[in-house]
């Protein structure tokens, strides 16, 4: 007699599903849960930003709040302000991160380390961070004005274009030195047999080969500008830009109509850079061959002291504003009184270190959570091909193209209701999670992914062979395989949910705030150096855990597999 996959097997007085079975419905949930959620908390939350954006103040729906666009003069000149910034923060961003890679891949400068340290610090803390680090060197009563005896005004265009190429400059050098180490060194070989020099191999073959990377990096750049709320609110001064705009419309003028218009002009520029980027991506990994041997730099004594000496000051140029971030929170009267004092951590304004270890909680729920789901989805897409695999895959690459302003101003359009259970989420610290997390989904979805394609096939194989079922596989091959990608997965978004501003501004409640926000509040009131006290608060607790990361990490890849 035999029986048919779906029937029901006793097993010691009970009834099981057979293995395929339950591996099938194991694989839908996989794929289902993450791609529920994702639809939920992203793909809804976009459709009610524009249909708010079709609700008139007055009652009724229709294009009204487009037409009053037009004759609101402050959103265009946000607008104008935005384009002009973003142009010029993008073209000295990606040439000093055209350096700093270059220099770091493909020269013997002295310093790498201490320029690879520089170019994180701008990852462990609030964007405005720099802001403030500006103000406190070059601000009305910053050190250099004390210095030359001089009253400088730091606030403004100029303040903002250097708080944002500092902020992006990290950026810019990831992407960058991707693109350089795609080079092939047969290519050079080739050249120096032809009797090229070193100028022409630098304009015939590095600056082509790595024309996609910059491209990438120049559209990457100019979304990180002009979406950038934190420099903005902190330095900005009287230069509105449109993160500003959406701001003020919302929480000064209560326009939320207006406010999801603006969300949806900032939304498009960055949505299109996102999609240019994408493609350069892509034709950038085309351009890669599999056997393309990557160059190896010679020592050049004049040009690899003039890099030292340009990216060690660019990099120094970091250190300096973080780090006085850090030394005025210990100065009794910055720039007057250089006393050791700990006064300004004891913060009694903004509930005092309750919005800190509120983040810490919020980041926690981000973290693990995220990484559940995007281990469940990475795994279902990469063993269950099709069209919701191909849908999943779909859906995770939109984030990213997402401003964060505007993703929480869906989250207020969506989940502000009492008339709809979910609405009970709103205010709360897993919504703040939930936020946080499909803010920085797709570059998680793509670090998962990448670990997942590590895991070899062979083992997979030969533990179904054996009868291993898909969890099984899932423990025996998965797991120990991709532990790396989960904890580094986990720890990016730990550290992007805790020094995040911008996606979460406008979801957080009296009884519910965050560090960042307060490290903005605290400025706000002119409490400055308590501001720089919190700002290191959030800092040494992400840059612990990045240097707990990097151990672990270690010892991961040294132990014998």
């Amino acid at each position: 007699m035999t029986t048919s996959a779906a029937t029901l097997i006793p097993v010691s007085g009970s009834t099981r599903l057979p293995m395929a079975v339950a591996d099938r419905w194991l694989l839908r949930a996989c794929i289902g849960l993450p791609l529920l959620a994702l639809i939920l908390f992203f793909g809804l939350p976009m459709l009610s930003i524009a249909w708010r954006s079709l609700m008139q103040d007055g009652g009724g729906i229709g294009l009204g709040n487009y037409i009053a666009l037009l004759d609101t003069p402050g959103v265009w000149r946000a607008a104008f302000n935005s384009t002009w910034l973003g142009l010029a923060t993008t073209a000295l961003t990606v040439l000093l991160g055209f350096v700093l890679a270059y220099g770091l891949e493909r020269t013997h400068m002295a310093g790498k380390r201490f320029v690879a340290v520089g170019m994180a610090l701008p990852m462990l803390a609030p964007s405005l961070v720099l802001g403030l680090g500006l103000i406190f060197l070059l601000g009305r009563n910053g050190l250099v004005g004390k210095l030359l005896g001089v009253r400088m005004d730091v606030y403004g265009f100029w303040g903002l274009l250097l708080a944002d190429i500092l902020y992006a400059l990290p950026q810019a050098v990831l992407i960058i030195r991707a693109a350089l180490r795609h080079g092939d060194m047969r290519q050079y070989d080739a050249a120096e047999v032809l009797g090229a020099t070193p100028w022409r191999q630098f304009v015939d073959i590095t600056l082509p080969s790595a024309r996609y990377g910059l491209l990438s990096a120049t559209f990457v750049v100019f979304t990180i500008t002009i979406t950038d709320f934190g420099n903005a609110v902190v330095i900005g001064g009287n230069f509105p830009v449109l993160a500003t705009e959406i701001y003020n419309q919302v929480s000064g003028q209560m326009k939320f109509g207006m406010g999801a218009v603006v969300g949806i002009l900032l939304l498009t520029p960055a949505a299109l850079s996102i999609w240019i980027e994408h493609v350069a991506t892509q034709r950038q990994a085309r351009m890669s061959g599999e056997a393309a041997q990557p160059p190896t730099p010679h020592h050049h004594l004049l040009r690899d002291l003039g890099f030292t000496t340009a990216c060690g000051a660019i990099a120094l140029s970091i250190y300096a504003v973080v780090l006085t971030v850090v030394a005025g929170s210990f100065v009794r009267l910055w720039p007057y009184k250089f006393e050791f004092t700990l006064k300004h951590y004891n913060i009694t304004l903004s509930d005092g270190y309750a919005p800190l270890w509120n983040s810490v909680y919020v980041s926690l729920l981000a973290a693990l959570f995220g990484t559940l789901m995007l281990f469940m989805l990475a795994f279902a897409v990469r063993k269950f091909p099709g069209r919701l695999a191909q849908l999943a895959s779909t859906l995770s690459a939109l984030p990213v193209g997402v401003p964060g302003l505007v993703l929480g101003l869906a989250y207020v359009f969506t989940f502000n209701s009492a008339s709809m259970p979910w609405g009970a989420l709103y205010g709360s610290a897993a919504l703040l999670a939930l936020c946080n997390y499909y803010h920085y989904h797709t570059q998680g979805y793509v670090a998962m992914m990448t670990g997942m394609r590590n895991v070899p096939t062979n083992l997979e194989d030969a533990t179904t062979v054996l009868g291993g079922g898909t969890a099984r596989i899932l423990r025996d091959v998965y797991w120990p395989a991709i532990q790396t990608t989960l904890l580094s997965v986990g720890v990016f978004l730990f550290m992007r949910s805790m020094v995040t501003l911008s996606a979460i501004i406008f979801l957080i409640t009296p009884a519910m705030s965050l560090g960042a926000v307060s490290v903005m509040r605290l400025d706000e009131a002119g409490f400055t150096s308590q501001a720089a006290a919190f700002s290191t608060c959030i800092m040494a607790l992400v840059g612990g855990l990045s240097l707990v990361l990097h151990a672990l990490t270690t010892r991961a890849r040294a132990a014998p597999h």
